[in-house]
């Protein structure tokens, strides 16, 4: 089996519970606060996924984008007379950090696939089946990210060990808002999958299924084969189930590093917190907090 470079980063949906900020602007490109060199900065959730796999080794990478998504393209288009402008208005910090984006961005290949209607994850993975042809490979979407850890290199490394597919999860408080897996543990962080339940109604695990994969490409004949859920939609997790009743071995790793997405407002918020935590650490958030009125708590 030869090693894994090609990503697939999916970012087709309408984000409509973020509307109006949505509308014409993907909930892909909210920011999130980051730190570098004792300074705090903002970046798109969606560069920072990317970013992520660029330094896990993946070097090919597919976006699956929808309607109105061009923003992101031209966010992932280089623009050097800007970082020229920066340095020479003395912003050397802010034309550094578009420095690295970009070098990383013209070192790896990149195709753009549209998914014109949102049917599902399922259907925006299948939309990079071209791209994949018969590789394994590495998908996400991009409205979740892992933050203190590069979740993806670890997932990569379990991949080179075990030979079989894998996916991320996080332990949560109420499996009820989540797709979760079901699985027998096998090492400290590693469990053999066997089954996922969205959003079920009794607590059946507590591990959440946080959109971050390494599928065989036999996933699309899995896709292929996956009727719409009571939404229309046809959802990977499905696709998945499809592929363990065949034979295939699928492998979770429990990560430890905090995980945030930004679906709506409420863990948008959450989102910035936790990135602010990271960016500034807990203390200076609490002090900032404190001078806000705003009990700290812990984000």
């Amino acid at each position: 089996m030869p090693s894994l470079s090609k990503g697939v980063l999916l970012a087709a949906g309408l984000g409509t519970r973020l509307v109006p900020y949505s509308k014409e602007m993907p909930k892909e490109m909210l920011p999130v606060f980051f730190g570098v060199n004792n300074s705090v900065y903002l970046k798109p959730v969606i560069q920072a996924v990317f970013e992520q796999f660029y330094e896990a080794g993946i070097r090919e990478f597919c976006f699956v984008v929808g309607r109105g998504k061009r923003v992101i393209e031209d966010h992932f288009t280089p623009d050097w007379d800007f970082v020229e402008y920066l340095e020479k208005t003395g912003k050397n910090d802010y034309a550094e950090l578009l420095r690295d984006f970009y070098e990383k961005v013209e070192k790896s290949y990149i195709t753009w696939v549209n998914q014109p209607v949102p049917r599902g994850t399922g259907h925006a993975v299948y939309m990079a089946k071209g791209f994949v042809g018969d590789d394994y490979f590495m998908a996400a979407a991009t409205d979740n990210l892992f933050l203190g850890e590069n979740i993806p290199r670890r997932l990569l490394e379990y991949f080179d060990r075990l030979r079989s597919p894998m996916l991320a999860v996080k332990r949560v408080r109420d499996p009820r808002r989540y797709g979760v897996v079901i699985g027998s543990r096998v090492d400290t962080s590693i469990y053999r999958v066997e089954g996922i339940v969205e959003k079920p109604r009794e607590p059946l695990s507590y591990l959440a299924n946080t959109s971050l994969y390494i599928f065989p490409p036999e996933i699309f004949r899995a896709i292929e084969q996956t009727t719409p859920s009571p939404r229309g939609e046809l959802e990977v997790t499905d696709s998945i189930q499809i592929l363990i009743r065949s034979g295939y071995q699928f492998y979770a790793y429990e990560a430890e590093a905090d995980w945030i997405d930004i679906g709506t407002w409420e863990t948008f918020l959450r989102a910035a917190l936790v990135s602010l935590k990271h960016a500034l650490g807990a203390d200076k958030l609490s002090e900032i907090l404190s001078e806000l009125g705003i009990g700290a708590g812990k984000p």
